[in-house]
């Protein structure tokens, strides 16, 4: 069984949004949470779908979930304190198989990209969706650069984030024990307690953004558009209109 964990649990501060957490602002018509579990909805090697949303709000979801006719959420569960937290009360839902975590502000997964995750980690345990760095990364401790990576070998990680289901709860397990909860993402936290592993990545484009500020939503909008045009006179990315 392949499974997926659409998180959604932020309350969207650095959107400053007024009225709605930014996973329900709509796009076209559609917020924009239900874009992304459409994607995993339609893909033919997702079984089922656990969204992780933020306190308060599961009910709203759930009426939005019938509303669009959506079949495989089979569980809308409370979010928790962090995103690990969260995360977690996600994957207690889950028993065996695989699990692809996802944000559900980030719509622009592919059908490719989520196959591709399912597959390497059934080979392997683990896939981690990363876009190659088009800019030089460093690292910086006090406003000054200790060092520079080369660009050859610089990702960035991003969304989806698979394992084997039991690998990412025994990592989690493991994180309570220590009370840690510090950790920024599921590749993070299996990286910490099993770092013997191979963490193969699988590659995306790089408009598999997250929508977090206002500039996100301006870019997101844009890029729909792209694909509404795409579908009506044909056009593939980076084709010129003739």
């Amino acid at each position: 069984m392949n499974h997926a964990i659409i998180f959604a649990g932020g309350t969207g501060s650095r959107m400053n949004s007024k009225v709605l957490p930014k996973q329900f602002l709509k796009i076209y018509g559609k917020p924009v949470i239900i874009h992304t579990i459409e994607v995993f909805e339609r893909c033919d090697e997702v079984d089922s779908i656990v969204v992780v949303i933020l306190k308060g709000w599961e009910k709203y979801l759930q009426e939005l979930i019938e509303y669009y006719r959506i079949t495989k959420v089979k569980k809308i569960v409370e979010g928790g304190g962090t995103g690990q937290q969260s995360i977690y009360n996600g994957l207690k839902e889950i028993n065996e198989g695989i699990v692809l975590i996802h944000d559900g502000v980030r719509p622009f997964i592919t059908d490719d990209v989520i196959k591709k995750n399912i597959s390497v980690a059934k080979a392997n345990k683990i896939a981690i969706t990363c876009v190659k760095a088009k800019e030089t990364l460093v690292s910086v401790e006090d406003k000054k650069i200790n060092s520079v990576l080369k660009r050859e070998v610089s990702y960035m990680a991003r969304a989806p984030q698979t394992f084997q289901v039991n690998l990412l709860k025994s990592a989690h397990l493991k994180a309570i024990e220590e009370s840690n909860f510090s950790f920024v993402d599921s590749c993070a936290i299996v990286k910490q307690y099993f770092p013997e592993l191979d963490f193969n990545i699988v590659e995306c484009g790089s408009e598999n953004i997250k929508i977090t500020t206002q500039e996100d939503f301006y870019l997101a909008k844009a890029m729909f558009s792209l694909e509404e045009d795409e579908q009506l006179y044909g056009f593939n990315r980076g084709d010129e209109k003739k």
